[in-house]
């Protein structure tokens, strides 16, 4: 007979399983960006087709993360989980052998699918796993770790495979992984039936906010990058985005068994933290991506010194979500929790707005690395823990998806803005006669500027429509159903 310390001890074990599988989706976002020269290179890419090799990615990626979400509700988290797993595994495979730019592009849009299969449903096998709250925040904090340093940690090992062996081995490190994690997940974590397709399966509701997401993402990361976003085919692919999702919306309003029941919604913690997350994740890709290019093309840094100079934010993450997070949750409330960590954020980003031209690591990097991963390690636990607090059983997946919805999609719109303006600022000046460092410096500045305002914008929002935990527990925030897991 298994003991219950056995039982916890599996539990916990299928949970760190679960999340190297993350891990590896996550690392292999930004593993990408720091090989992405020499892929053009080999391949011969031209600077706009380059692009591809992210977006065709992103594309899949954040179109299809709320389907995926709900399939795991449908037919089981578990089977979904392993299913994105083989794919993702497949697709890694065809990109570390791909020889030409079209299958590259392609093995990167399975990724992409594989990607969003994998990462929709672990939130929801976290909350069912972990039931009850003390555990479920520290489960939470693990992966929060795991979701949030994985973009750092991206950077130092796509470094290190780049400059050491070739840019296919950041593909090929992933088949070993996904198997053994596959085998690991199949041994250690129990099947869920799920609630069955049946004959009501929202196929229009599916194919509805599939669509709207996908095309919302080619929007932004296609013509609003290239031909700005007042351009006629900027709005009129984004207008036709936004039909697409209010006819969504109606169909599930009135759909007898919808895709997403609008009911999660109604909570206001739940509906308030993935705006917050929009929001702030969208403010701190700034700091990771234009942060690496201010390392790279003002500072002179290789590939492999800025994996290192990002490593203290992954330390400082890995420290507060594995250790204090999940106390701090149950000890002040999530929301308590949350407001300080996105105060360190934005102080870190309007920080980095004073970095120099010939600024100096210790003195100009450091700091901030250091507060953006302090406020990270704090701020994404307690925001997942709110953005879960609402769902039912049922409903789990659909809110897994959710999160990573929220954060797939704000991080697309917050890279394609704040990248658009700042190289704009930066031709700017260089056509005034600034010499290209003082260029590029000033158009970083201005990011990490309107990077630091969304993340007082959401933190504006926290303050506005997130309760305390204690008055949601007296019943004065409207809820969807009796709450399956009030964490904290």
């Amino acid at each position: 007979m298994t003991s219950h310390t056995d039982t916890d001890r599996s539990r916990w074990l299928a949970l760190y399983v679960l999340c190297v599988g993350v891990l590896m989706i996550v690392l292999d976002a930004t593993v990408v960006n720091v090989a992405l020269p020499s892929i053009q290179d080999d391949l011969g890419f031209s600077t706009s087709s380059l692009a591809w090799v992210v977006n065709a990615y992103l594309i899949a990626f954040g179109g299809l993360l709320l389907l995926a979400g709900r399939l795991g509700d449908l037919i089981g988290r578990r089977t979904v989980f392993l299913a994105g797993l083989g794919v993702f595994t497949g697709a890694s495979l065809l990109c570390g052998l791909a020889q030409s730019q079209e299958l590259l592009i392609g093995a990167r849009f399975l990724q992409g699918v594989g990607g969003a299969m994998t990462s929709a449903v672990i939130l929801g096998i976290i909350v069912t796993m972990f039931p009850e709250p003390r555990e479920q925040a520290r489960a939470i904090g693990v992966y929060s770790f795991v979701a949030s340093a994985g973009a750092s940690i991206g950077l130092l090992a796509g470094g290190v495979l780049t400059q050491w062996v070739s840019w296919h081995w950041i593909f090929f490190v992933n088949i070993p992984i996904g198997i053994v994690t596959a085998i690991l997940v199949m041994r250690l974590l129990a099947r869920d039936e799920g609630i069955g397709l049946g004959a009501d399966a929202d196929v229009p509701g599916a194919l509805l906010i599939t669509g709207a997401l996908m095309l919302g993402v080619y929007t932004i990361v296609k013509p609003a990058a290239e031909d700005g976003w007042g351009a006629g085919r900027t709005l009129g692919l984004g207008a036709l985005s936004l039909a697409l999702l209010a006819a969504f919306v109606a169909r599930e309003a009135t759909a007898r068994s919808p895709l997403i029941p609008l009911r999660i919604f109604r909570s206001r913690n739940v509906a308030g933290a993935n705006l917050v997350q929009a929001l702030s994740v969208a403010g701190m890709f700034g700091m990771f991506f234009l942060g690496a290019l201010y390392m790279q093309r003002v500072l002179g840094y290789d590939a492999l010194e800025i994996g290192l100079a990002f490593l203290p934010a992954t330390v400082a993450m890995g420290i507060l979500s594995l250790r204090y997070s999940g106390r701090l949750i149950m000890r002040f409330g999530a929301r308590s929790t949350l407001l300080p960590g996105l105060g360190l954020i934005a102080l870190a980003l309007g920080l980095f707005t004073q970095a120099p031209a010939d600024g100096g690591y210790v003195a100009h990097v450091l700091p901030v690395t250091l507060l953006l991963g302090a406020g990270a390690g704090v701020t994404f636990p307690a925001l997942m823990t709110l953005a879960m607090s609402g769902a039912t059983p049922s409903d789990a997946g659909l809110a897994s998806g959710l999160v990573n919805t929220t954060v797939q999609v704000g991080g697309a719109l917050g890279l394609a803005v704040l990248a658009t303006l700042s190289a704009s600022r930066s031709d700017s000046l260089v056509g005034s006669g600034s010499s290209t460092v003082a260029a590029l410096t000033s158009g970083y500045h201005l990011a990490f500027w309107i990077g630091a305002g969304l993340v007082v914008a959401a933190l504006a929002v926290a303050l506005l429509f997130l309760l305390p935990e204690a008055r949601a527990a007296k019943g004065l925030e409207p809820s969807c159903e009796p709450a399956f897991s009030k964490a904290a």
